[in-house]
């Protein structure tokens, strides 16, 4: 029997998988460290700078520990400016581990602009740990309640490289420079209501769905939050949704009764805090994409440059998957294991539409891809017509103009179907089939994919 766990978890993967989801995470992401889950990142930070600034501070709420030290300091006669340097320096000396939920936010390649609440670069870290190997690949940015306004580059779907936004800006020399005390946080959600709020960035936030994990804003925080990111009145019906992780909502009846009557695209997670939506939602991820979940995530996209493609473009040399609509779960599981092995993989039809000139464009991928893989299955055999069929027979064509003893079709069965009785091209059995049930995509087939890329671009440099 279908649950309603099993299907708001369905339909988040859903729009995970469609690429609609921005994770807005805060505090509460930060106690657990790999090493020792009873750390807390926040009451370390706030620890170190109340004995930089000379605050005694013996108990402090962990997860407003900064904004306690901060009315220490002021109400023992402190000047306010000198917190953020102090912040500043102390951050950039730590060497604090990445805690758990962020490595397991940062392995999931669906996700890759994050807009954090908190003033710490563990996101990057965790970003650049997982998908980069320790190398600065991760781009950030900062949004300032004065000076030069910050914004997305591009669109988020066109982002080449994985972006944290820091909506609370971060420390610096400058007072102010992040929302360190609840003052503070006040002022940044003011400038966020005037036309110095980035742009592309309020776009995406209203257009797709919202994860806001523990960020642990008070009641009023939340309605006004949401009210701002989405542009209108949450009584609104509109396209998209927001799903608030964390222990204050969850505990919190008034806000849960007002997000219930008049915010109905607003779900509040049941099953636990931030740290175990995180977990659950890792969990899950990988059961879907299986090669993401064993380190799919590794592997850092190409820069961008003036030639990049934007949605629904395919880059040169990319691998063409063709398939039935049946059939796109075991093609985005074949996509996503290539992905992780830095291949780029096109299947992004969806993106396409008559007005596109449809045929025309997928008939330019075609001759611009390195390989083309058809995904042959029981869907493809009892389908004469489907629009794969005319991928089939364009790829033979380019196939015949290709030179002998050069590979260009490599057929893949993923289901259990005779090969014999395969409905395909018969020029489809020249070539050898590789069987890949369900999409799951072998360690050796992987290697055999990057190897022949390797031997495709080699050729590429030598006609250059």
């Amino acid at each position: 029997m279908r649950t309603a766990a099993t299907a708001f978890w369905e339909e988040l993967l859903e729009y995970i998988d469609e690429r609609r989801v921005i994770p807005v995470i805060g505090v509460e992401l930060l106690r657990a460290a790999p090493s020792d889950p009873a750390a807390s990142f926040p009451l370390d930070l706030a620890r170190r700078v109340a004995e930089r600034l000379g605050v005694t501070a013996p108990d402090l709420p962990e997860d407003d520990a900064l904004n306690a030290v901060a009315m220490l300091y002021v109400a023992q006669g402190g000047r306010r400016e000198k917190l953020y340097p102090a912040l500043r320096s102390i951050l950039r000396d730590m060497r604090a581990p990445v805690p758990a939920p962020l490595r397991a936010l940062a392995r999931i390649p669906h996700f890759n602009l994050f807009v954090s609440t908190t003033v710490d670069g563990l996101m990057e870290q965790a970003l650049n740990e997982e998908r980069f190997a320790g190398a600065s690949g991760a781009d950030s940015l900062a949004f300032l309640p004065s000076g030069v306004p910050q914004d997305l580059p591009c669109p988020m779907r066109s982002l080449t490289r994985p972006l944290v936004y820091h909506l609370m800006g971060r420390p610096s020399t400058s007072a102010y420079s992040c929302a360190l005390t609840e003052e503070d946080t006040l002022e940044f959600f003011s400038a966020l209501q005037t036309e110095r709020r980035p742009k592309l960035l309020f776009d995406e936030l209203r257009d797709n769905h919202l994860l806001l994990i523990g960020n642990r804003f008070p009641d009023w925080l939340v309605r006004f939050f949401i009210r701002t990111t989405k542009g209108g009145r949450l009584s609104t019906p509109r396209d998209s949704s927001e799903i608030i992780a964390d222990r204050v909502a969850r505990g919190d009846s008034q806000l849960v009764m007002f997000l219930r009557n008049f915010s109905y695209q607003t779900q509040i997670y049941e099953g636990g805090d931030a740290a175990e939506f995180v977990h659950e939602l890792a969990e899950r991820y990988g059961q879907r994409y299986p090669a993401a979940a064993d380190g799919g995530a590794t592997n850092s996209p190409q820069p961008a440059s003036e030639d990049s493609p934007g949605p629904g473009e395919m880059s040169e040399g990319a691998i063409f998957l063709s398939y039935a609509h049946e059939d796109k779960p075991a093609a985005q599981a074949i996509r996503d294991a290539l992905h992780a092995k830095g291949v780029d993989v096109w299947f992004d039809r969806h993106c396409l539409t008559p007005g596109d000139e449809w045929d025309q464009k997928i008939r330019r991928h075609l001759r611009a891809c390195s390989f083309f893989i058809p995904l042959i299955s029981a869907n493809t055999n009892a389908r004469e017509r489907g629009y794969f069929r005319k991928e089939w027979r364009w790829a033979v064509d380019l196939a015949d103009e290709t030179a002998d003893g050069v590979a260009f079709i490599l057929p893949a069965m993923i289901d259990t179907s005779d090969p014999a009785e395969a409905a395909v091209p018969d020029r489809f059995r020249d070539f050898q089939w590789t069987a890949l049930p369900e999409g799951k995509v072998t360690p050796e087939f992987a290697e055999k994919i990057v190897h022949l890329i390797r031997e495709y671009r080699k050729r590429q440099r030598g006609r250059a």
